[in-house]
């Protein structure tokens, strides 16, 4: 695809519960921002999922979601109020589970780094990547074939079932060394295996295999444990994380908080065919519908999902335009009268969004000097 060749891209938005149909307004008017600006075409579809989607349609997770999001190119979604969902047997099904097992998004990465202007909560300056398996593990919604991966044998009795497979443990290990040679070729594997000898075994077995294959690639292997505390003691030493599921969803969010907020953490779910961009935090019910929620997360996440098919396509103007949205979220949390209140700053919702969109239009201008002339003339 050249760049006189626009991309056309139609994009599933799925707005969710709480605060997300704020942010998925926010991040989609960055969106139009970018398209304009980088020579690129977005449109978007939308689907009932949650809340509203339980009282319309009797399930939090209409088949016709699943069916939308294999047709588009691409899925934005926003924070789910799961927890608060009914038992799935009464329509309760988590989204984001249903999304990222049925299609298979079995990598999900979630970067964390400090921003200029804006001080990491502890320690050092850090950028690290955390690469966390996402279609198994103890999670009940995605370790069985049939049937949840808990079960109560009697009322005092709660038993959770881990799965931990070759292929799921080889092909993460894979994306994580792949991912390190376009960083600082540094990968590090977290587990329990001192515990749990058998799965967290296998998981090290797997990516010890992967890594012979990467001798230009550093490696080394952290005990969870050890690890949440060295990522207090100083983050900056990693580069890129690669652990199964549950553990990878803990980290991630202590390596958000560390490098400045949760409310910065983009997030990717990523398979061979398909991509849902997710912000890292919750649906934060308690502030919906008042402006106050910070949109960064699920801008950044819809830069990485630019990115990703940016990357598939040989597109220039979607890796263009990703990056530059990354920069304008820099430049605007760069600016304490900029930020949104959980950053200590005075915005709200629509006009932080409004203020990245304005950075990536001075952006763009020496994007479109550098890299495209010819949308100048």
């Amino acid at each position: 695809m050249t760049d006189a060749t626009p991309p056309a891209l139609r994009l599933l938005v799925l707005e969710g519960d709480g605060i997300g149909p704020e942010i998925a307004a926010a991040t989609c008017k960055v969106l139009d921002a970018a398209s304009a600006l980088f020579g690129f075409k977005a449109g978007y579809e939308r689907a009932e999922i949650g809340f509203s989607a339980l009282k319309n349609q009797g399930t939090t997770f209409p088949e016709t979601v699943l069916e939308a999001a294999k047709r588009t190119d691409g899925v934005i979604l926003g924070p789910v109020s799961h927890n608060e969902y009914p038992p799935a047997e009464k329509g309760g099904l988590n989204p984001s589970g249903q999304l990222r097992k049925r299609l298979d998004l079995y990598a999900n990465i979630r970067p964390a780094r400090s921003r200029e202007g804006f001080a990491p909560r502890c320690g050092k300056p850090l950028d690290l990547v955390m690469v966390r398996e996402n279609t198994e593990g103890f999670y009940s919604d995605r370790s069985m074939h049939l049937g949840p991966g808990e079960i109560m044998p009697t009322p005092d009795l709660a038993m959770s079932f881990r799965k931990v497979t070759r292929q799921a443990s080889l092909r993460i290990a894979e994306s994580a060394f792949a991912l390190a040679r376009q960083r600082r070729r540094k990968v590090t594997a977290v587990h329990k295996a001192n515990v749990l000898r058998i799965s967290d075994g296998l998981f090290l077995e797997c990516v010890r295999s992967v890594a012979a294959r990467y001798p230009d690639v550093e490696y080394d292997e952290k005990i969870i444990d050890a690890m949440a505390a060295l990522l207090v003691r100083d983050a900056s030493v990693f580069d890129v994380i690669v652990t199964t599921n549950m553990f990878g969803d803990i980290l991630s969010d202590q390596a958000s908080e560390i490098s400045g907020s949760l409310g910065l953490a983009a997030s990717l779910n990523a398979g061979e065919d398909h991509a849902v961009a997710q912000a890292q935090h919750g649906s934060a019910p308690d502030i919906a519908g008042r402006d106050l929620a910070n949109p960064a997360s699920l801008i950044g996440s819809a830069a990485m999902l630019l990115a990703w098919l940016g990357e598939r396509r040989q597109a220039p103007a979607l890796l263009q335009a990703a990056q530059a949205i990354e920069q304008a979220i820099d430049l605007t949390i760069k600016a304490p009268e900029l930020r949104t209140r959980d950053l200590g700053g005075p915005l709200g919702t629509r006009a932080f969004a409004s203020c990245v969109a304005a950075n990536l239009a001075e952006l763009a201008k020496v994007a479109r000097a550098e890299h495209f002339p010819q949308l100048s003339s």
